[in-house]
């Protein structure tokens, strides 16, 4: 079994297009150790018009543009790079591989040529498994840095070569290969067949959105629960009371603190007191603490900052 590492660099990457100037691989054996690297440059037949991952210009590639010109465009390297990436004995994987999957498939369409047809992994999912962040994309330079890999981003073989790595690194670290990574965190391989890609999914990534799914619903019903009793009592507030003309809102997680909330909410109604959901409406923001964007907006808007705790001490409630 050999490990097949790849990368891939685009002239240009839009919604539906991606034209392809170079693909990077590395191969190893189980060991890690290099069997074959190679740089693939090709023709993009295309300008150069390169972003960062936030869409913004700027980003430069290490190859002089105009050398493009003089190699062959994708299909003169498409029966290549099939054949080691659809290869039964190789294991495929890179960083945010759907990425280049998806660069893969769009040139296939482009050229009108039959669909890839391989599973392949991802070293920033294995990552995401054995952190539990799924909700948290790491980039190939970060997750190098944590685990002491040195890395230089140049061109694309050299980001496989680094993918590899960091790959090792964290299997060296989990004590196990990649095939023991795939079982401990029972991964599921992403695919590309007949120009259809499907993600990678693992035990882990189910069980966290499970339990985000458990938690926006137990949000939604803290939510609705609260504002029942602020929306039917609003209007019974005490006129004239020691709190009359003080606004108040809470933050997201104090307003989820119910009964807790409800029962502040009752005592500043009783005090002629108003509430809002909207922090820049209110003259009053309780938070446990400071910082986010309520709290920011809030402020900007000329509310005070009372703390939760000091709220609760200052109308007495429990």
């Amino acid at each position: 079994m050999s490990y097949v590492f790849f990368d891939i660099e685009c002239a240009c990457v839009f919604k539906n297009v991606a034209k392809m100037c170079a693909f990077g691989y590395v191969v190893t054996d189980g060991d890690f150790n290099v069997l074959a690297r190679e740089d693939i440059l090709m023709n993009p037949r295309g300008k150069f018009h390169l972003t960062d991952r936030k869409g913004k210009e700027g980003l430069v590639l290490p190859y002089e543009y105009e050398d493009f010109k003089k190699y062959p465009t994708f299909p003169a390297a498409y029966r290549k790079i099939k054949a080691l990436l659809e290869d039964k004995g190789n294991v495929v994987l890179g960083h945010a591989t759907l990425n280049d999957v998806n660069y893969l498939n769009l040139e296939t369409k482009r050229y009108k040529l039959p669909s890839f047809s391989f599973n392949w992994h991802d070293t920033q999912f294995f990552w995401m498994n054995t952190e539990k962040t799924f909700g948290q994309q790491i980039g190939l330079g970060a997750m190098a840095e944590k685990l002491g890999v040195e890395f230089t981003p140049h061109r694309a073989v050299d980001d496989a070569y680094a993918t590899m790595r960091v790959c090792e690194a964290l299997c060296r670290r989990e004590g196990v290969n990649v095939e023991g990574l795939i079982a401990r965190y029972r991964v599921r391989a992403g695919t590309l067949h007949h120009y259809e890609i499907r993600q990678p999914v693992s035990e882990g990534q189910r069980a966290y959105y499970a339990e985000k799914s458990r938690e926006r619903e137990q949000h939604h019903r803290a939510h609705e629960e609260f504002y029942r009793f602020v929306n039917k009592y609003m209007h019974r507030r005490k006129k004239g009371g020691a709190l009359e003309g003080k606004v108040y809102c809470f933050s997201r997680d104090v307003e989820d603190d119910v009964p807790s909330s409800v029962r502040l909410v009752k005592a500043i109604f009783e005090g002629g007191g108003n509430y809002t959901s909207h922090p820049t409406s209110c003259t009053v923001y309780i938070a446990r603490e400071e910082g986010g964007v309520r709290f920011e907006n809030a402020l900007k808007s000329g509310a005070d900052f009372t703390s939760y705790e000091e709220l609760k001490s200052a109308l007495a409630v429990e």
